[in-house]
């Protein structure tokens, strides 16, 4: 099995690290943006220019990139996939995206004779690396069993949701939820924090009680020491995250008083020229400007 990937970022260079150094035969779209990937030209991947030449190249074609104006214009944009993907074979979406907008170009893919699997990844670059990603799936059975020995060189543990776009509505529940729990504890945490709270006190009490858990945990180092590294995931992103699975929901008619109350939090520090920080730095971020 031949397999193609576009997105060698943050997530995608550990995924393709694993693929390649676990046996597949790897190819790689080779783009600005990219981490560096001399590693993986030195383990045997080969690079392609064009997208659409590795889609004609790839029997499965992994696609690691932002969202869904990305993976769209990689298919049926300038990327052009769709033109080049051989019947029979499977594109892997390992991006975060709205379910309608995952379910339209399944149907595109299908129309030429091929299958479309999300598969929507959690946990952080480290675990990208060591291959212990969490994936979250969506597709027809056949089409996971098929492709189910590759997820597991670079996953730890696979989900299975359902139908196409399942995986990535999976996706959006868990991070409205993990998004927005770190965006409420650096709320309150602020607002401690402004009234002389004990730091130490607070999180060992959070840590004791039902705020206890790994949103906490990756707030916690920020909150105590001002150290934003076991989550380096940008306000960016969440905002991202965060306003997809309020379209989401906003499609299905259904309620997102709490969602939209973590997407204005967001947007708020977007406008003040914030978004590259990092998510525990909202913390500071949610600080009276005076403390």
């Amino acid at each position: 099995m031949k397999v193609g990937l576009i997105g060698v970022g943050l997530m995608g260079h550990g995924i393709a690290k694993n693929i390649v150094t676990k046996g597949w035969e790897l190819s790689f779209l080779d783009q600005v943006g990219n981490q560096p990937t001399t590693d993986l030209l030195e383990l045997g991947a080969k690079p392609y220019d064009k997208a659409v030449d590795l889609a004609a190249a790839s029997d499965v074609l992994v696609l690691c990139v932002t969202g869904s104006p990305q993976v769209e214009d990689v298919l049926t944009g300038s990327g052009a996939v769709l033109d080049g993907l051989r019947p029979g074979s499977i594109v892997i979406d390992c991006s975060t995206a709205i379910p309608s907008s995952t379910r339209a170009l399944a149907a595109k893919v299908g129309d030429k004779g091929s299958d479309f699997v999300d598969a929507a990844m959690t946990r952080t670059p480290k675990e990208a690396e060591e291959g212990r990603l969490n994936l979250l799936v969506g597709g027809k059975e056949e089409s996971i069993t098929r492709i189910r020995s590759l997820l597991e060189s670079f996953a730890e543990n696979i989900f299975i949701a359902g139908d196409v776009g399942s995986g990535h509505q999976l996706k959006l529940i868990h991070n409205i939820i993990s998004m927005g729990t770190i965006a409420l504890i650096a709320e309150v945490a602020a607002c401690a924090i402004q009234d002389g709270m004990d730091t130490t006190a607070m999180v060992d009490c959070l840590r004791k009680g039902g705020a206890g858990g790994a949103a906490l945990e990756r707030v916690a180092p920020y909150i105590l020491e001002g150290n934003a590294d076991l989550l380096r995931f940008t306000i960016n992103n969440a905002y991202k995250d965060v306003g997809y699975y309020n379209t989401m929901a906003e499609e299905m008619d259904a309620a997102r008083l709490m969602s939209k109350a973590a997407y204005d939090t967001l947007a708020g520090q977007i406008d003040q020229g914030k978004g590259s920080a990092f998510m525990p730095e909202l913390v500071k971020l949610l600080q009276s400007p005076s403390q």
